[in-house]
């Protein structure tokens, strides 16, 4: 598929405008790109019209004054809502030949189904969530895992390396979200094992701050260590996502097995476990908070 993708040509619509979200829509506007958003908060949507974006009443006039739809929303049941099923969705409005690009992590499932859904109106949808946190959502240092049709990932990528700097294609609808999905699989882990390395050190009476830099440079050092690691130590648990996000993460992960086939079903013992530590953030109340905010609950289980 050849389309071109360029500022004087492409009129962009963005739906979510959350930490990761507005972020992303902010660099598309400094690259020059016509912007039109829908908060269900407008209020919230006033650093990007500060910028010079627009703002819609509804995802359908979203869809409706722009060539390429960008959503990144909190669960599967907001993608439904705002893509497929209300009555002013971004289907019901999205012309021919226009794309749906949805960096939501989502599931693979719904992605599958958005993109048939797409495919009956001759547009194209692509399911392309992102890693990277609020820090690589806001200087462009992200990955993106792309599922749907090659061609048309390929006539994004102008659009897609302004948000990201590693645009994967993975295959077919859906395989960008259980790309996601893995990460998250491997992101919990990690940010489990950080969180009781920082608690082990502080019981052993080591300067934590020291410990850190130590293992860095070794095989613990990671990109969740540098991301985060100074951020624990200073009590900085403001949400790049939100702790309940990787609840939902890890659960399609866990749930996969569901109509699933034999060869397609992954025991995770170790996803499973992460899941109900963050869980357990939410039920004190934190969910709210930044993935980081994991140690809280290690901190709570040893009495700290």
């Amino acid at each position: 598929m050849s389309t071109t993708i360029a500022p004087e040509k492409t009129r962009i619509g963005w739906i979510g405008i959350g930490v990761m979200g507005g972020a992303m829509a902010s660099r598309l506007i400094s690259a020059g790109y016509s912007v039109t958003v829908y908060a269900r908060d407008p209020s919230k949507a006033s650093p990007l019209l500060s910028q010079g974006a627009h703002l819609a009443d509804s995802p359908a006039a979203v869809a409706a004054s722009s060539d390429v739809v960008f959503t990144m929303l909190g669960h599967p049941s907001d993608v439904r809502q705002i893509v497929l099923t209300r009555s002013d969705s971004v289907l019901s409005s999205l012309k021919p030949h226009s794309f749906l690009v949805d960096h939501t992590t989502s599931s693979p499932e719904l992605a599958k189904e958005i993109f048939a859904a797409a495919h009956e109106r001759n547009c194209w949808a692509v399911d392309a969530p992102v890693s990277g946190g609020d820090v690589g959502a806001r200087t462009g240092n992200m990955a993106i895992f792309a599922g749907g049709d090659s061609g048309v990932v390929n006539s994004l990528l102008p659009l897609l390396q302004i948000l990201g700097n590693r645009v994967t294609y993975m295959g077919g609808a859906g395989s960008g979200q259980c790309c996601k999905i893995a990460n998250q699989v491997a992101v919990g882990g990690a940010m489990l094992g950080l969180s009781e390395g920082l608690v082990f050190a502080g019981r052993a009476g080591l300067d934590r701050a020291r410990w850190l830099e130590a293992v860095r440079g070794g095989a613990a050092g990671s990109r969740m260590m540098e991301l985060f690691g100074k951020r624990i130590l200073e009590g900085d648990f403001k949400p790049g996502g939100f702790a309940e996000y990787m609840v939902k993460d890890l659960g399609m992960a866990v749930d996969f097995a569901e109509g699933a086939k034999d060869d397609e079903i992954a025991v995770l013992p170790g996803a499973a476990l992460a899941k109900q530590l963050f869980a357990g953030m939410v039920a004190n109340g934190d969910g709210k908070l930044g993935m980081q905010a994991l140690i809280s609950v290690i901190e709570r289980i040893n009495g700290c």
